[in-house]
């Protein structure tokens, strides 16, 4: 699979707002990808769809960090401020159409029992799911880094 942050700077000169959404789902990881969804790009200005006011008050606090790896990935400063919005429609329907065009399902690791354990220790159900399938992630991640993928 081709790495699309690697021809960031092509898609700059081409289209802006999309090389700077490509930025943000590179600079952003997979974990907030799925509960975020960037909106719109003017000026210098990023403006990005949360789930709700947790997530949009989270991520303000990382807004410099997110910044900068977006710039970086850039290769130059396209992005000075990052609007963290309230809109879960937004971000739902972003995510249907990612499940649909992903229809692959990720492979299943098993999970080593201190972290079986953690998890059991979350009341919330979701948040519980959350964690074990990030877990879930960095795992499959580790492994392929491990085995050359």
């Amino acid at each position: 699979m081709i790495d699309v942050t690697r021809l960031l700077s092509n898609i700059v000169r081409a289209n802006l707002e999309l090389a700077v959404k490509v930025a943000w789902a590179g600079a952003a990881g997979e974990g907030l990808r799925r509960n975020t969804h960037p909106s719109s790009f003017e000026g210098k200005t990023l403006t990005v769809s949360v789930m709700d006011a947790l997530w949009q008050k989270q991520l303000q606090s990382m807004n410099a960090e997110l910044i900068f790896r977006m710039n970086n990935l850039l290769g130059r400063g396209m992005v000075d401020e990052i609007v963290f919005c309230i809109a879960p429609s937004d971000v739902s329907q972003a995510q249907s159409v990612n499940r649909s065009e992903s229809s692959k399902k990720p492979e299943c690791h098993p999970l080593p029992t201190e972290l079986m354990f953690a998890a059991t220790s979350i009341a919330d159900e979701d948040l519980r799911a959350r964690f074990l399938r990030a877990a879930n992630n960095l795992i499959a991640r580790r492994d392929s880094h491990l085995s050359g993928d």
